[in-house]
């Protein structure tokens, strides 16, 4: 996602455009790497001093309630990045030094749903944890 699509989203749902929140969206813009609400709040206290985590857990969780961001769960803490704009399905490797996200565009439910022939699989989530090469 970028962020004019990024701001008409928050802007139809009623959010204002504002200095922090531009801020948190451009450390996402053109990133594919998976970042903290730590690590973002570390860079946005050298311009905002008084900037608060909550503030930056609110944005973060408004974001990704509203599809322009997504998020994964690395070592019990979530980590976010900029929603794909990829058309095609597919799944990501996570660098678990980094935060990276590789492309993955093969899909295991296409084997697994041949094990579940009675059920109806709603939605689902297949990500794989390492090493990046330039961090290995």
């Amino acid at each position: 996602m970028n962020l004019e699509k990024a701001w008409k989203l928050l802007k139809n749902n009623g959010f204002k455009e504002t200095e922090k929140r531009d801020r948190i969206l451009r450390q996402f813009s053109g990133n594919d790497k998976y970042l903290t609400a730590r690590d973002l709040l570390d860079v946005l206290q050298k311009d905002y001093p008084g900037i608060s985590y909550d503030t930056v857990y609110r944005n973060l969780a408004t974001f990704t309630g509203l599809g322009i961001l997504e998020e994964t769960e690395l070592s019990g803490e979530r980590h976010f990045r900029m929603q794909c704009e990829s058309a095609e399905h597919h799944h990501h490797f996570i660098c678990t030094d980094c935060g990276k996200a590789k492309e993955i565009l093969l899909c295991p439910m296409e084997m697994l749903t041949e094990s579940l022939p009675a059920y109806k699989v709603e939605s689902h989530k297949f990500e794989i944890y390492g090493t990046c090469p330039e961090c290995q």
